[in-house]
Protein backbone atom coordinates (compact mmCIF):
# COMPACT_ATOMS: atom_id res chain seq x y z
CA UNK A 1 0.00 0.00 0.00
CA UNK A 2 1.85 3.05 -1.05
CA UNK A 3 1.78 5.94 1.35
CA UNK A 4 -1.38 8.23 2.26
CA UNK A 5 -0.21 11.49 2.91
CA UNK A 6 -2.79 13.75 4.64
CA UNK A 7 -1.68 17.54 5.85
CA UNK A 8 -2.83 19.57 8.91
CA UNK A 9 -1.57 23.07 9.60
CA UNK A 10 1.76 22.44 11.16
CA UNK A 11 2.65 18.90 10.52
CA UNK A 12 1.96 16.27 8.04
CA UNK A 13 0.89 12.44 8.70
CA UNK A 14 1.63 9.60 6.30
CA UNK A 15 0.68 6.04 6.29
CA UNK A 16 2.30 3.27 5.90
CA UNK A 17 1.33 -0.91 6.19
CA UNK A 18 4.42 -2.14 7.58
CA UNK A 19 6.99 -0.90 10.36
CA UNK A 20 10.09 -1.04 7.96
CA UNK A 21 8.45 2.52 7.06
CA UNK A 22 10.32 3.43 10.33
CA UNK A 23 13.01 1.07 11.05
CA UNK A 24 14.48 0.17 14.51
CA UNK A 25 17.03 2.82 14.06
CA UNK A 26 14.61 6.18 13.53
CA UNK A 27 12.23 3.96 15.84
CA UNK A 28 14.53 3.47 18.84
CA UNK A 29 15.59 7.05 19.02
CA UNK A 30 11.85 8.61 18.90
CA UNK A 31 11.56 6.00 22.10
CA UNK A 32 14.61 6.59 23.77
CA UNK A 33 13.50 10.76 23.37
CA UNK A 34 9.77 10.27 24.10
CA UNK A 35 8.05 10.88 27.96
CA UNK A 36 7.21 7.07 27.90
CA UNK A 37 10.38 4.82 27.57
CA UNK A 38 8.79 1.45 28.64
CA UNK A 39 10.34 -1.78 26.84
CA UNK A 40 7.06 -2.44 25.67
CA UNK A 41 7.21 0.78 22.91
CA UNK A 42 10.91 -0.20 21.82
CA UNK A 43 11.65 -2.32 18.43
CA UNK A 44 12.66 -5.09 19.70
CA UNK A 45 9.40 -5.54 21.63
CA UNK A 46 6.71 -3.95 18.94
CA UNK A 47 8.24 -5.83 16.29
CA UNK A 48 8.06 -9.38 17.20
CA UNK A 49 4.41 -8.73 18.37
CA UNK A 50 3.47 -7.12 14.94
CA UNK A 51 5.38 -10.66 13.83
CA UNK A 52 3.49 -12.98 15.79
CA UNK A 53 0.09 -11.19 17.08
CA UNK A 54 -0.19 -9.15 13.97
CA UNK A 55 0.53 -11.91 11.16
CA UNK A 56 -2.08 -11.86 8.76
CA UNK A 57 -3.94 -8.47 9.47
CA UNK A 58 -3.94 -5.20 8.31
CA UNK A 59 -1.45 -2.74 9.93
CA UNK A 60 -1.66 1.34 9.84
CA UNK A 61 1.98 2.74 11.08
CA UNK A 62 0.85 7.21 11.46
CA UNK A 63 3.75 8.63 11.10
CA UNK A 64 3.67 12.57 12.67
CA UNK A 65 6.50 14.42 10.92
CA UNK A 66 7.41 18.26 10.77
CA UNK A 67 7.65 20.49 8.05
CA UNK A 68 11.46 19.81 7.87
CA UNK A 69 10.80 15.97 7.71
CA UNK A 70 11.54 15.22 11.53
CA UNK A 71 9.82 12.54 12.88
CA UNK A 72 7.74 13.71 15.98
CA UNK A 73 5.06 10.13 16.65
CA UNK A 74 4.34 6.99 15.82
CA UNK A 75 0.84 5.26 16.12
CA UNK A 76 0.79 1.59 14.73
CA UNK A 77 -2.18 0.17 14.90
CA UNK A 78 -3.32 -3.47 13.22
CA UNK A 79 -7.21 -4.47 12.21
CA UNK A 80 -8.79 -6.49 15.04
CA UNK A 81 -12.19 -6.30 12.98
CA UNK A 82 -14.14 -4.30 10.95
CA UNK A 83 -13.70 -0.75 11.38
CA UNK A 84 -11.60 -1.59 15.13
CA UNK A 85 -8.20 -0.94 15.08
CA UNK A 86 -5.80 -1.49 18.34
CA UNK A 87 -2.50 -0.03 19.53
CA UNK A 88 0.34 -2.75 18.43
CA UNK A 89 1.63 -4.45 22.01
CA UNK A 90 -1.90 -5.47 22.53
CA UNK A 91 -3.49 -6.04 25.71
CA UNK A 92 -2.39 -8.68 26.96
CA UNK A 93 1.44 -8.77 27.01
CA UNK A 94 2.22 -4.93 27.27
CA UNK A 95 1.90 -3.55 30.62
CA UNK A 96 2.29 0.40 29.34
CA UNK A 97 1.55 1.43 25.93
CA UNK A 98 0.84 4.84 24.30
CA UNK A 99 1.89 7.34 21.19
CA UNK A 100 5.18 6.82 20.98
CA UNK A 101 6.20 11.06 20.72
CA UNK A 102 8.67 13.49 21.28
CA UNK A 103 7.41 15.19 24.82
CA UNK A 104 5.80 18.64 24.64
CA UNK A 105 4.41 17.30 20.68
CA UNK A 106 1.99 14.87 22.09
CA UNK A 107 -0.33 17.15 21.91
CA UNK A 108 0.27 18.31 18.64
CA UNK A 109 0.42 14.88 17.12
CA UNK A 110 -3.10 13.85 18.61
CA UNK A 111 -4.22 16.63 17.13
CA UNK A 112 -3.01 16.25 13.64
CA UNK A 113 -4.33 12.87 13.84
CA UNK A 114 -7.61 13.17 15.42
CA UNK A 115 -8.27 15.88 12.56
CA UNK A 116 -7.00 13.61 9.69
CA UNK A 117 -9.86 10.62 10.78
CA UNK A 118 -12.37 13.13 12.07
CA UNK A 119 -14.65 11.32 9.46
CA UNK A 120 -13.80 7.98 9.26
CA UNK A 121 -16.08 5.60 11.55
CA UNK A 122 -13.23 3.21 12.71
CA UNK A 123 -12.54 2.89 16.88
CA UNK A 124 -8.91 3.13 17.73
CA UNK A 125 -7.85 0.95 20.86
CA UNK A 126 -4.88 2.21 23.29
CA UNK A 127 -4.76 0.06 26.20
CA UNK A 128 -2.30 0.29 28.99
CA UNK A 129 -1.81 3.89 28.58
CA UNK A 130 -0.59 5.80 32.09
CA UNK A 131 -2.35 8.05 34.07
CA UNK A 132 -0.17 10.67 33.35
CA UNK A 133 -0.08 10.51 29.78
CA UNK A 134 -1.39 13.51 27.50
CA UNK A 135 -3.50 11.08 25.42
CA UNK A 136 -5.52 10.59 28.84
CA UNK A 137 -4.99 14.34 30.25
CA UNK A 138 -5.23 16.43 26.94
CA UNK A 139 -6.24 14.11 23.60
CA UNK A 140 -10.24 13.75 24.68
CA UNK A 141 -10.44 17.19 24.70
CA UNK A 142 -8.74 17.54 21.26
CA UNK A 143 -11.02 14.65 20.15
CA UNK A 144 -14.33 16.04 21.18
CA UNK A 145 -13.26 19.63 19.38
CA UNK A 146 -13.26 17.37 15.78
CA UNK A 147 -16.61 15.54 16.71
CA UNK A 148 -14.87 12.09 18.07
CA UNK A 149 -16.23 10.34 21.24
CA UNK A 150 -13.28 8.78 24.10
CA UNK A 151 -13.38 7.01 26.61
CA UNK A 152 -10.79 6.29 29.30
CA UNK A 153 -11.64 4.05 32.45
CA UNK A 154 -8.88 2.81 34.43
CA UNK A 155 -8.03 -0.90 32.88
CA UNK A 156 -5.65 -1.51 35.66
CA UNK A 157 -3.06 -0.45 38.25
CA UNK A 158 0.54 -1.41 38.94
CA UNK A 159 2.20 -0.80 41.97
CA UNK A 160 5.48 0.52 42.19
CA UNK A 161 7.88 0.81 45.01
CA UNK A 162 10.29 3.87 45.31
CA UNK A 163 13.92 2.20 46.92
CA UNK A 164 15.46 3.54 49.08
CA UNK A 165 19.66 3.33 49.48
CA UNK A 166 19.49 -0.26 51.44
CA UNK A 167 17.47 -3.60 51.74
CA UNK A 168 17.89 -3.14 55.55
CA UNK A 169 16.24 0.82 54.90
CA UNK A 170 13.28 -1.24 52.80
CA UNK A 171 12.73 -3.80 55.71
CA UNK A 172 12.48 -1.00 57.99
CA UNK A 173 9.94 1.10 55.87
CA UNK A 174 7.31 -1.79 56.02
CA UNK A 175 4.68 -2.51 58.64
CA UNK A 176 5.45 -4.58 61.35
CA UNK A 177 3.38 -7.84 60.03
CA UNK A 178 4.51 -7.63 56.91
CA UNK A 179 7.85 -7.30 57.79
CA UNK A 180 7.62 -9.95 60.14
CA UNK A 181 6.23 -12.21 58.05
CA UNK A 182 9.04 -11.57 55.01
CA UNK A 183 11.60 -11.86 57.64
CA UNK A 184 9.84 -15.27 59.30
CA UNK A 185 9.48 -16.59 55.37
CA UNK A 186 13.35 -16.00 54.16
CA UNK A 187 14.42 -18.09 57.14
CA UNK A 188 12.00 -20.88 57.16
CA UNK A 189 13.34 -21.29 52.97
CA UNK A 190 17.11 -21.11 54.45
CA UNK A 191 16.76 -23.55 57.06
CA UNK A 192 14.53 -25.96 55.12
CA UNK A 193 16.76 -25.63 51.68
CA UNK A 194 19.45 -24.63 52.43
CA UNK A 195 20.90 -26.18 49.08
CA UNK A 196 18.99 -23.26 46.82
CA UNK A 197 21.15 -20.96 45.02
CA UNK A 198 20.01 -17.59 43.55
CA UNK A 199 21.07 -17.70 40.11
CA UNK A 200 20.67 -14.80 36.85
CA UNK A 201 20.67 -15.22 33.06
CA UNK A 202 21.25 -11.46 31.71
CA UNK A 203 23.13 -12.47 28.32
CA UNK A 204 20.94 -13.59 25.51
CA UNK A 205 22.81 -16.62 24.75
CA UNK A 206 22.05 -17.56 28.66
CA UNK A 207 18.61 -16.17 28.43
CA UNK A 208 18.24 -18.53 25.03
CA UNK A 209 19.66 -21.67 27.36
CA UNK A 210 16.90 -20.91 30.73
CA UNK A 211 14.04 -20.18 29.06
CA UNK A 212 13.16 -23.68 28.77
CA UNK A 213 12.95 -24.02 32.16
CA UNK A 214 10.98 -20.82 32.57
CA UNK A 215 8.53 -21.42 30.03
CA UNK A 216 8.19 -25.44 32.00
CA UNK A 217 8.10 -23.58 35.47
CA UNK A 218 5.27 -20.93 33.89
CA UNK A 219 2.81 -23.46 32.50
CA UNK A 220 3.46 -25.64 35.75
CA UNK A 221 2.37 -22.82 38.43
CA UNK A 222 -1.40 -22.89 37.36
CA UNK A 223 -4.23 -23.62 34.96
CA UNK A 224 -4.74 -19.96 33.80
CA UNK A 225 -0.59 -19.59 33.10
CA UNK A 226 -0.85 -22.49 30.89
CA UNK A 227 -3.37 -21.63 28.75
CA UNK A 228 -1.33 -18.47 28.33
CA UNK A 229 1.65 -19.58 27.44
CA UNK A 230 0.19 -21.28 24.28
CA UNK A 231 2.63 -21.46 20.83
CA UNK A 232 2.13 -18.75 19.87
CA UNK A 233 3.00 -16.60 23.18
CA UNK A 234 6.00 -18.45 23.97
CA UNK A 235 6.97 -18.06 20.23
CA UNK A 236 6.52 -14.30 21.07
CA UNK A 237 8.72 -14.53 24.31
CA UNK A 238 11.37 -16.78 22.28
CA UNK A 239 11.79 -13.64 20.11
CA UNK A 240 11.18 -10.85 22.02
CA UNK A 241 13.24 -11.80 25.77
CA UNK A 242 16.46 -12.54 24.31
CA UNK A 243 16.64 -9.11 21.90
CA UNK A 244 15.35 -7.09 25.17
CA UNK A 245 18.70 -9.02 26.77
CA UNK A 246 21.07 -7.87 24.32
CA UNK A 247 19.73 -4.21 25.03
CA UNK A 248 20.38 -4.94 28.73
CA UNK A 249 16.32 -4.84 29.25
CA UNK A 250 15.78 -8.12 30.63
CA UNK A 251 16.95 -10.41 32.60
CA UNK A 252 16.14 -14.22 34.14
CA UNK A 253 16.00 -15.02 38.03
CA UNK A 254 15.83 -18.57 39.05
CA UNK A 255 15.90 -20.48 42.48
CA UNK A 256 18.10 -23.66 41.37
CA UNK A 257 17.85 -26.55 43.84
CA UNK A 258 19.78 -29.42 43.13
CA UNK A 259 17.07 -31.16 41.07
CA UNK A 260 15.62 -28.29 39.37
CA UNK A 261 14.25 -24.03 39.71
CA UNK A 262 11.38 -24.07 41.59
CA UNK A 263 10.88 -20.49 40.85
CA UNK A 264 11.94 -18.41 38.16
CA UNK A 265 10.97 -14.05 37.08
CA UNK A 266 11.21 -12.81 34.29
CA UNK A 267 12.59 -9.05 34.74
CA UNK A 268 12.39 -6.08 32.30
CA UNK A 269 14.89 -2.72 33.00
CA UNK A 270 14.51 0.91 32.00
CA UNK A 271 15.44 3.95 33.21
CA UNK A 272 16.64 3.11 36.77
CA UNK A 273 13.56 0.64 36.87
CA UNK A 274 13.18 -2.79 37.35
CA UNK A 275 9.90 -4.37 36.14
CA UNK A 276 8.33 -7.90 37.90
CA UNK A 277 7.02 -9.10 34.00
CA UNK A 278 6.50 -12.62 34.48
CA UNK A 279 6.43 -15.52 36.93
CA UNK A 280 6.44 -19.45 37.43
CA UNK A 281 7.26 -21.78 40.47
CA UNK A 282 7.21 -25.08 40.96
CA UNK A 283 3.54 -25.76 42.96
CA UNK A 284 4.80 -28.55 44.74
CA UNK A 285 7.25 -26.48 46.69
CA UNK A 286 4.63 -23.98 47.71
CA UNK A 287 5.10 -24.45 50.99
CA UNK A 288 8.29 -22.72 51.04
CA UNK A 289 7.20 -19.54 49.57
CA UNK A 290 10.00 -19.86 46.74
CA UNK A 291 7.83 -16.98 44.44
CA UNK A 292 8.02 -14.40 47.22
CA UNK A 293 12.09 -15.58 48.51
CA UNK A 294 13.19 -14.99 44.57
CA UNK A 295 11.46 -12.10 44.73
CA UNK A 296 13.12 -10.60 47.76
CA UNK A 297 16.43 -11.06 45.92
CA UNK A 298 15.09 -10.03 43.27
CA UNK A 299 14.47 -6.49 44.97
CA UNK A 300 17.51 -6.87 46.97
CA UNK A 301 19.71 -6.93 43.67
CA UNK A 302 17.80 -4.00 42.05
CA UNK A 303 18.78 -2.14 45.25
CA UNK A 304 22.08 -3.23 45.46
CA UNK A 305 22.51 -2.13 41.43
CA UNK A 306 21.42 1.61 42.16
CA UNK A 307 17.81 1.26 40.90
CA UNK A 308 15.52 3.46 42.03
CA UNK A 309 12.22 2.06 41.16
CA UNK A 310 10.71 -1.70 41.10
CA UNK A 311 7.62 -1.79 39.21
CA UNK A 312 5.40 -4.39 39.86
CA UNK A 313 3.74 -3.47 36.89
CA UNK A 314 0.43 -4.28 36.04
CA UNK A 315 -1.94 -6.38 38.81
CA UNK A 316 -2.65 -5.89 42.18
CA UNK A 317 -1.88 -9.73 43.58
CA UNK A 318 -1.60 -9.44 47.27
CA UNK A 319 2.02 -10.56 47.47
CA UNK A 320 2.78 -7.39 45.68
CA UNK A 321 1.91 -5.37 48.57
CA UNK A 322 3.86 -6.86 51.21
CA UNK A 323 6.85 -4.37 50.22
CA UNK A 324 5.05 -1.19 50.24
CA UNK A 325 4.25 -0.35 46.80
CA UNK A 326 2.16 2.60 45.42
CA UNK A 327 -0.66 1.84 42.90
CA UNK A 328 -0.88 4.02 39.71
CA UNK A 329 -3.37 3.52 37.25
CA UNK A 330 -3.17 2.54 33.32
CA UNK A 331 -6.17 3.39 31.22
CA UNK A 332 -7.79 1.72 27.81
CA UNK A 333 -8.25 4.48 25.95
CA UNK A 334 -11.42 3.96 22.87
CA UNK A 335 -11.63 7.01 20.06
CA UNK A 336 -13.93 6.33 17.83
CA UNK A 337 -17.32 8.45 15.64
CA UNK A 338 -19.59 10.29 17.95
CA UNK A 339 -22.87 8.30 18.49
Amino acid sequence: MPPANLNSESVKIDVHDSLEAVGPDAWDALHARSRLRSPFLAWTWQRPWVEVFGEGRRLELRRVVDGAGRLLALLPLVEVGPDRWLLTGGSDVSDYLDLIALPDREEEAWAALLGARAGDRATWELHAVPAASPTVTAMPALAAAVGLAVETPVEERCPILDLPDSWEALLASLSRKHRHELTRKLRRFEREAPEARLAWASAPADVEARLDAFLALHRRSREGKAKFMDARMERFFRRAIPALAARGGARLAFLDLPEGPIASFVTLEWDGTVGLYNSGFHPERAGLSPGLVLLAHVIRDAIARGRRRFDFLRGEERYKYEFGPIPEAVHAVTIGARA
